[in-house]
């Protein structure tokens, strides 16, 4: 079952960011780098991490990657990321994620993602983009890349929508955009630092659950 928009909004109220994983193939091959990275997962999850989201490889192992953290891990609200065809869109569905994030927008997968009663959060950085996803219904709307987004959007302006921040950001953003009107941040490759989770998400989940 995947989460619903209604129930992701009242998700996102409760929690501040997504921790994004982007699998080296060696974790595929390297059982010892695979249960290690399970390991220090599981050490995050006992400490409250609630959001994951693995961006999406055209892959089989892939598919038995992700399964297993869902299996290992069924409390976790677990999507996929970098969606850029109905592929992915396919194969997220296989395993029964509970959302997709995009990571531009693509008028025509959100609506084939919508076919499929799938939660399909597309990425945005103009105007333009952001009032076509809108008046398709989009509520729940990432922004990317942060950093170059266009100066036209004011989140404030769109107070029904809830908004995510994404593209270069690590822990120490959460407290910065949550107060700019964001709901959560979604941190990429600054949540890994020599391989390893940033330890600072560690000492964050600590201090906040």
């Amino acid at each position: 079952m995947n989460i619903k928009e209604g129930s992701f909004s009242d998700l996102l109220l409760k929690e501040s960011f997504f921790l994004l994983i982007k699998p080296e193939d060696d974790i595929y091959s390297n059982t010892s780098i695979r249960n290690s990275f399970f390991e220090e997962l599981g050490s995050l999850v006992k400490l409250g991490l609630k959001n994951i989201e693995i961006s999406w490889s055209n892959n089989e192992k892939w598919l038995d990657f992700v399964y297993e953290i869902k299996l290992k891990f069924p409390r976790i609200n677990l999507g996929s990321a970098s969606i850029v065809n109905k592929q992915s869109i396919e194969d997220s569905l296989k395993i029964g994620l509970n959302f997709s994030m995009m990571k531009f927008w693509d008028k025509d997968l959100f609506n084939y993602s919508k076919s499929k009663n799938y939660l399909l959060i597309p990425g945005i950085k103009n105007l333009k983009d952001l009032e076509e996803a809108i008046n398709l219904n989009c509520n729940i709307i990432k922004i990317y890349p942060i950093k170059s987004k266009a100066s036209s959007i004011d989140i404030l302006n769109f107070e029904s929508i809830d908004f995510i921040a994404a593209g270069g950001l690590s822990i120490n953003d959460v407290k910065t955009y949550k107060s700019l009107g964001y709901k959560a941040i979604v941190i990429g490759d600054k949540g890994i630092i020599k391989k390893k989770f940033d330890p600072k998400i560690y000492e964050w989940l600590k201090k906040n659950n």
